[in-house]
């Protein structure tokens, strides 16, 4: 059976809100969290702003170990212990996945609460690369109170596993004010 993605996902807040917002995918609305600095067009490193913007998906990260992989025509990676997310501006790898030593910082995918179980990367200030423009720039598992993000876009497990089935390369993520 051939599947065709979407070409485009909205994201809006909704009114009267910075931290909650609709996801817009083809006939279905979605209920979102977003970071606790709302949207905003210059998203800085530390900030907790969503970024503002029109984004590729490039792939998606997840805990195969706890869930079989999702339905997607997203290229997918397994996360693993040690993977990473480089967040320390001074590093050559800001902004990119590394396999993390027990010294390294980083924001590691592989966590207890569930919340990176699937991790949709976005192609947010990735090229180029620009240090303090903001990193680690997700879709992901939202937290079971919903509350806001560091930047990231989130949803619920569920919301987000039928998300995962509209979704290929070709899809665009569009983050409005």
């Amino acid at each position: 059976m051939h599947r065709r993605a979407l070409s485009l996902i909205r994201v809006r807040p909704r009114p009267g809100s910075r931290t909650r917002g609709i996801l817009l995918a083809g006939p279905r609305a979605l209920q979102v969290v977003l970071g606790r600095g709302g949207i905003r067009a210059n998203k800085f490193e530390g900030d907790g702003a969503t970024p503002r913007g029109r984004f590729r998906l490039i792939r998606l990260w997840c805990r195969a170990d706890r869930h079989p992989h999702p339905s997607t025509l997203l290229p997918a990676r397994r996360i693993n212990p040690s993977l990473a997310w480089c967040e320390d501006t001074a590093d050559r790898r800001y902004n990119r996945p590394f396999q993390r030593a027990a010294d390294d910082g980083g924001d590691r995918l592989w966590r207890d609460d569930h919340l990176y179980d699937f991790v949709i990367e976005i192609d947010h200030n990735a090229r180029p690369r620009v240090a303090g423009r903001g990193s680690a720039v997700f879709v992901h598992v939202a937290r079971p109170n919903r509350s806001p993000t560091a930047g990231c876009v989130a949803l619920t497990r569920n919301d987000l596993q039928r998300l995962l089935a509209m979704l290929g390369p070709q899809t665009r993520l569009l983050i409005e004010l």
